[in-house]
């Protein structure tokens, strides 16, 4: 009950007593100045942009209970973020969360280079395709959607699920409670009143942005880097031109005036980033819009360049930073998004990158909550991300210099090399207690432990639906286990062996996935009305940590379900044909593109981790007495670096 009704429901029962008017004020001044009770969760997001929402509303999913705080009043309306590169509409994708985005977006193949000089007016120099055929992805584009769209999506999603974010709330410190085991204290304030809020949390994980309290609450977390001379505006309006190329991603160099990155946007919209190169001198605030408007018809120019509206206008200074730590030295607070790092949105990465902070973060937080995980599971997300952040920044400081400099080859050869990581594929994780890197004998196709899962084509058996393998299984925190044979019925010893190892009690995975069920049971994930629809339970069946499918070339007239060993006749949903290699992006085969070739007799098996990166791969003789029981030891070794059978459940 909120502070007001309880106040209303007080003021009226003094009213109904008779008390004097003077005492009730008295009252109901004491009342006031009483704090509120603290609100309890397991995990408090400080923050409501893309990364903590898009940490929220997987959290949410998952079933933990989460505090989502924000200073603002209410979402983005206009400006800021963008684009969104092919692995985030993969990640859109993975949650069902697509479509809405696909269909309101503005969709970028390629881009053009244009240059002018003082003996040459503008003119375009060439043109490329911005993903080429090598990057593997199955949206080949940079969507263009309005960032606060994407707030709306997890928003909605969200609601769904009765969580909403806790609005004009001002993150103010944290402190531990009780040792280092107990909760942490998360002090805020309402914006409007300064009343103090009590939040007591498990993990606390500020995704505040560029210039955050979260942040500057953790000693170890110093922002590390250097902010560069130049300033560059951001216009974002409708336009009147006859410049032909205002449909494509393009750069425009003028050697007297700078450069303009043009990027399309919804509904008919076009933004500009001006460089606002011999800019007046004094105070930047002399860069207003109207000078901005004037230096890119000065870019532009002979081409005409007019606005019917401007619906939003910024300023911003380069910088390329990273956060020293990325977590306390408890690891149990952690920074996400600009937090963490900050750099030049003109590669358009940043919304991207902070958004798989928290896809990153999201489930190791569930393992943990849950009692499921060690701590170098956590310990993981610092090393990993910071990684990637390193990555961007050193990237972008080059990018960056290079659309200042208006060098198209230069430019073009840059992103070329790039661009497996511009479009988020290329974020590669090193060896550590998630990523197994086995014998170089054992990965020898795409598929390699510390990467994304490449994309395929195969055949759902039960209903013959083709599918995309690495989207077709909904995302709920699970790990998934695909065991792929070319022939079910030549491999039939070793999958009874497997799978009869895998439910013994002796086995972790078993005692895992026990644990697991009664975790589930006492804090099950938040249902959402489209459940009924997608069915969630189809992929719980076995067990609610572990997704376990089964990957074969076998024609669907050679093999019924009841020739499977009973836990894979339980993943009936996740039983697939690798029929398809004509509806594939490369022409290939599942098993061959993920293994580079797999031996008549041999069985694999892929670990996938919840957030689609491949975790470990093996192979085994299927034809040797004890390859399955020798699989399944393997399965509980590399699942024993970094989760545990909670105390209460061994």
């Amino acid at each position: 009950m909120s502070p007001a009704v309880i106040e209303k429901a007080v003021s009226d029962q003094l009213s109904e007593a008779a008390i004097p008017p003077a005492e009730c004020v008295d009252r109901l001044t004491l009342l006031r100045s009483m704090p509120e009770p603290p609100v309890d969760c397991q995990v408090c997001v400080v923050g409501a942009g893309p990364a903590g929402l898009m940490l929220g509303c997987n959290l949410g999913r998952f079933g933990v209970k989460v505090e989502i705080v924000d200073d603002r009043a209410d979402q983005t309306p206009v400006g800021r973020a963008d684009g969104l590169q092919p692995k985030t509409i993969e990640t859109f994708r993975q949650m069902r969360l697509a479509d809405p985005l696909l269909q309101r977006g503005v969709r970028v193949y390629d881009i053009a280079f244009w240059r002018s000089t003082a003996e040459e007016p503008l003119r375009r120099l060439g043109r490329e395709i911005h993903y080429p055929p090598v990057i593997d992805v199955l949206d080949p584009y940079i969507l263009l959607v309005h960032q606060g769209m994407v707030e709306s999506l997890f928003i909605e999603d969200l609601r769904k699920r009765k969580v909403e974010v806790r609005r004009n709330t001002a993150f103010d410190s944290y402190s531990v409670c009780d040792g280092k085991g107990g909760p942490l204290q998360i002090n805020c304030r309402t914006n409007v009143t300064q009343d103090r809020k009590t939040i007591l949390a498990q993990y606390l994980v500020g995704c505040d942005g560029a210039h955050s309290k979260v942040r500057k609450s953790i000693p170890e977390a110093k922002p590390v880097g250097v902010s560069q001379p130049s300033v560059w505006g951001v216009l974002d309006g409708e336009l009147e031109t006859d410049f032909p190329d205002i449909w494509s991603k393009t750069l425009v160099y003028s050697q007297e005036h700078g450069s303009i990155l043009i990027i399309p946007r919804e509904r008919n919209m076009t933004r500009f980033y001006i460089e606002l190169k011999s800019s007046p001198k004094g105070d930047r605030n002399q860069l207003g819009q109207e000078f901005v408007m004037q230096r890119a018809k000065d870019i532009m120019a002979p081409f005409e360049v007019g606005w019917k509206y401007i619906e939003w206008f910024g300023r911003y200074q380069i910088g390329q930073r990273v956060a020293s730590r990325f977590c306390d030295n408890h690891v149990r607070a952690f920074l996400a998004g600009d937090a963490s790092h900050t750099h030049s949105p003109k590669a358009a990465q940043g919304m991207n990158t902070s958004m798989h902070d928290a896809w990153n973060l999201g489930w190791k937080l569930n393992l943990s909550v849950r009692g499921l995980a060690k701590k170098t599971l956590l310990e993981s997300y610092e090393e990993e991300r910071r990684k990637i952040a390193l990555d961007l920044v050193n990237f972008d400081y080059e990018h960056a210099n290079q659309i200042a400099g208006g060098d198209a080859i230069a430019l073009a050869e840059n992103f070329k090399t790039n661009v497996r990581f511009i479009s988020g594929i290329g974020a590669e994780y090193g060896e550590n207690a998630i990523n197994m890197m086995e014998p170089q004998s054992w990965v020898m196709g795409e598929a390699k432990p510390g990467c994304l899962l490449p994309p395929a084509k195969v055949t759902r058996y039960l209903d013959s639906n083709p599918v995309d393998i690495q989207l077709d299984i909904p995302m709920l925190g699970q790990f998934r286990i695909y065991l792929l044979m070319w022939d079910v019925h030549q491999s039939r010893i070793f999958l009874d062996s497997f799978c009869h190892a895998i439910a013994s009690g002796d086995s972790l995975v078993s005692q895992l996935s026990a644990a697991a069920a009664v975790s589930y049971a006492k804090q099950p994930r938040l249902p959402a009305p489209e459940d009924i629809y997608l069915r969630p339970e189809r992929y719980t069946a076995v067990s609610h940590l572990f997704t376990f499918a089964c990957i074969t070339t076998m024609p669907k007239s050679d093999i019924e379900i009841t020739d499977l060993p009973a836990l894979l006749q339980d993943s009936r949903w996740t039983f697939y044909l690798d029929d398809i290699p004509e509806q594939d992006t490369r022409g290939s085969l599942c098993t061959n593109k993920w293994l580079g070739s797999l031996g008549p007799g041999e069985v694999a098996i892929v670990n996938v981790r919840p957030d689609g990166y491949v975790g470990s791969i093996g192979r085994w003789d299927s034809s040797i007495d004890d390859a399955g029981e020798e699989a399944a030891r393997w399965l509980d070794t590399y699942y024993d670096r970094f989760l545990q059978v909670p105390a209460a459940s061994s």
